[in-house]
């Protein structure tokens, strides 16, 4: 399993609009069988920066699989207008953790 983390800047004004079109997307992730858990979390103390993490399967099931897969262009349809907000899009490998 890897973890993408997508770090994105979004403008006050624009808060709504981004959480709406990841709840548009979130149904394509769903439904993906690459795409093991995911959340979008906003900022606390800066409530313009965001968080998207995704588990994958792997890398190459994320970008052979679900990039390539028949819904990935409803999924990009819906997130590309906050392209330019990103500030970092990278998969990480989980070394260790703890859940309760």
């Amino acid at each position: 399993m890897v973890v993408e983390y997508i770090r994105y800047t979004v403008p006050a004004e624009r808060s709504a609009d981004f959480e709406q079109a990841y709840k548009a997307a979130s149904g394509v992730l769903d439904e993906d069988p690459h795409c093991l858990a995911y959340e979008i979390a906003q900022g606390v103390e800066e409530p313009e920066h965001y968080t998207v993490r995704i588990e994958w399967d792997s890398v190459e099931g994320h970008e052979q699989g679900f990039r390539r897969s028949a819904r990935f262009g409803e999924f990009f349809t819906a997130v590309k207008p906050f392209f330019a907000q990103i500030q970092e899009m990278k998969h990480y490998t989980v070394r260790f953790g703890a859940r309760r």
